[in-house]
């Protein structure tokens, strides 16, 4: 399997533009996470041709494959791994794995299953921040949602052997009781699902909801049983203060695996989802012990 290229984001004001570059990959694998970040600024307001099909049709396809994934994804338990890694020399790095279920009312809380490991150098990171991370909401655009939302189409992009539309998301308006998406989704031509997504929580609260320095976050799917389109890796690159007015480089790491159907979720005939393996992102991509085909037509 080959590596993907980064593909570089670029936000400003309010509005997000979008550049991407990819090398050939496996048609049957996942989109791998790139190894390293190359930032390019762009312009502000894209100005792409019109898309095959009209740009409202393509939200709502995309929109209800949401609904099915958020439904699929929620009668999943998995596996999780949250790293953090200071980005200095020298460096450390903080990580804890645990299993992530869902509570009755929806909610993700991670059970830790071995103490952490952990040698960072220059800042702290506890039990209680990795709890935080498994907690976060995930960026699902489903049919109830998108009425929030104004999406602009922002062209096309080519993501490993998958054709995409790219579009520019931003909530119609912020609350101070829940937190909204605004930033750039990449969706698959061929099966109209979000394959990837890049952005930020908003609201009128300052901040991201915790006290970490982690605001924008770029999500990576794998396709599980030919169907669904599962958020399995998710990226942030941050900083905190430093000595002398100097920024400390931080980044994030949360890999999900070992998808499992919970007993409630289980249906008569339901397979086990296969994930390939997505590599860290500091080490290119290589195959995984099993594969995650393209879905057909939804």
């Amino acid at each position: 399997m080959r590596n993907l290229l980064p593909v570089t984001i670029a936000l400003g004001a309010l509005l997000f533009g979008v550049v991407a570059s990819a090398n050939a990959q496996s048609s049957k694998g996942p989109i791998a996470p790139p190894p390293k970040y190359e930032a390019t600024r762009v312009s502000n307001e894209p100005h792409p041709a019109a898309p095959p099909i009209p740009e409202g049709e393509i939200v709502k396809k995309f929109a209800a494959n949401e609904d099915v994934m958020k439904k699929q994804y929620d009668a999943y338990t998995f596996s999780q791994t949250v790293r953090v890694e200071e980005m200095t020399d020298p460096g450390g790095k903080f990580t804890a794995t645990g299993e992530v279920s869902f509570n009755s009312e929806g909610q993700r809380y991670m059970r830790v299953t071995k103490p952490p490991e952990s040698d960072l150098k220059i800042t702290n990171f506890s039990l209680e921040d990795v709890r935080t991370i498994a907690s976060l909401p995930l960026f699902v655009l489903t049919t109830e949602e998108i009425g929030n939302y104004t999406f602009k189409y922002a062209g096309q992009d080519k993501l490993d052997d998958l054709n995409t539309y790219v579009f520019q998301v931003t909530p119609k308006q912020i609350s101070r009781t829940r937190r909204f998406f605004q930033g750039v989704v990449w969706i698959d031509d061929h099966d109209y699902a979000i394959v990837k997504s890049f952005g930020k929580f908003v609201s009128e609260i300052p901040g991201s909801g915790s006290k970490l320095p982690f605001s924008m976050f770029e999500t990576y799917r794998e396709n599980f049983q030919n169907k669904y389109w599962l958020p399995t890796y998710t990226r942030s690159d941050d900083s905190i203060p430093g000595p002398n007015n100097s920024e400390l480089p931080l980044r994030l790491v949360i890999h999900s695996t070992n998808f499992r159907l919970t007993a409630s979720g289980a249906a008569p005939g339901a397979l086990s989802p296969t994930p390939a393996t997505i590599p860290p992102a500091s080490a290119p991509a290589t195959p995984g012990s099993a594969s995650s085909p393209k879905p057909g037509p939804s």
